[in-house]
């Protein structure tokens, strides 16, 4: 089939949940896609920060192919090795005592977050999480009440109780805003959607003080900063490694484009979502499992993430200075360069040149190449 033939099946049977662009690809290999009329593009938007080790790589492949010849699903009723390993690895990644909890995707993680702050406030009668403007959390009901941005709420008022929005990296409007009902503080190390904007160190630090000081949990959603994007494998590291959160979302690339989400907590909050409190069908499978061990081998065996520095540095060195480019923002390979214009037409430009990006806001190109990408690869992208 051509890209004609394929776009029409999805105006006829796909709900048009998504702006797409006029592309049907039909095949990945490495940082490379084509699509079903042949052309070759340089992928950049990395399927939005999930496919870490590129297209088809052999690990996952392997993983895929040796895990669905032995187990694919049980249900969580009972114990596997794949979940009871991975959960140990990311404890290990994070540094910190805790336990993990599995599911299916970003949104779904986010949730867990949520029932576990609820939780945690709810002998206190505390419900409220403060979360912050431009921020993103999902696209579940609760997900975009948490979210700040009023863009993606129109339309499926009323909002979830129990959010409220304060300005990012504003410490003192985050201590103003907290009150009696207040059971956290959820934000994106790094904004995403938002247009790519770290949280200064001292305000990430300020954060942890607040939450000290009035018995709030400090919750991180790292679903599109972490798993070694930004250089290490919390994103929050990268701005504040002395910072110590009480619990994190991921998922998008932990398993490198295999469906999976997931939350630590650290002790002793890891505990209060007991059996019949939560759960999740698919939520940690033998067979995701299996593919996130295969993709976090290769990400420590290869040293991706010292590459995901390294290359990044690069880009925005020589990126910074070219026409049109106002400002280029980001931390290892998540990066934004803002434009003095709408990113639209640069984005759909920049195809036509065989390069992939994806927007952030209105005026930010956001990159998310794999963190095996090479030089050769970031030079012919710039």
């Amino acid at each position: 089939m051509n890209v004609s033939e394929i776009r029409q099946l999805y105006e006829q049977y796909v709900m048009p949940t998504y702006g797409r662009y006029p592309l049907a690809l039909v095949r990945g290999r490495g940082a490379r896609v084509w699509d079903a009329d042949g052309r070759e593009y340089l992928d950049f938007g990395g399927g939005i920060a999930v496919n870490v080790l590129g297209h088809a790589h052999p690990a996952i492949t392997a993983a895929l192919t040796r895990q669905s010849q032995e187990l694919i699903h049980t249900s969580n009723l009972y114990y596997t090795a794949p979940q009871g390993r991975l959960a140990k690895k990311l404890v290990e990644l994070v540094g910190i005592a805790g336990k993990c909890f599995f599911c299916n995707s970003g949104g779904e993680a986010n949730e867990a977050l949520f029932k576990l702050a609820r939780k945690a406030g709810h002998e206190q009668g505390r419900y409220e999480i403060l979360t912050f403007l431009n921020s993103f959390h999902g696209r579940t009901l609760a997900g975009i009440s948490a979210t700040g941005q009023e863009k993606v709420k129109k339309g499926f008022e009323p909002m979830v109780d129990g959010f409220r929005h304060v300005p990012f990296n504003d410490l003192d409007a985050v201590a103003k805003a907290i009150g009696p009902k207040t059971a956290a503080i959820l934000l994106e190390p790094i904004q995403g959607e938002g247009g790519i904007t770290p949280a200064a160190p001292e305000f990430l630090r300020g954060l942890r003080r607040l939450c000290d000081e009035r018995g709030l949990l400090l919750l991180f959603d790292e679903v599109q900063c972490g798993v070694g994007r930004t250089g290490e494998f919390c994103g929050f590291k990268s701005l504040a490694p002395d910072v110590v959160p009480d619990a994190i979302s991921w998922a998008k690339g932990l398993a490198g484009g295999f469906p999976i989400g997931a939350i630590w907590a650290r002790t002793p909050f890891a505990d209060l979502l007991g059996p019949g409190s939560h759960a999740s069908t698919f939520g940690g499978t033998p067979l995701a499992c299996a593919v996130a061990l295969a993709v976090l081998d290769v990400i420590e065996g290869e040293n991706l993430m010292a590459n995901a520095r390294t290359q990044g540095e690069y880009f925005v060195e020589r990126t910074r200075r070219l026409p049109g480019v106002t400002q280029v923002r980001g931390v290892g390979l998540m990066l934004g360069v803002e434009l003095d214009r709408e990113n639209k037409p640069v984005i759909a430009k920049m195809a036509e040149h065989g390069l992939l990006g994806v927007p952030a806001g209105t005026k930010v190109v956001r990159l998310l190449p794999p963190l095996n990408v090479t030089r050769a690869e970031m030079d012919e992208a710039i």
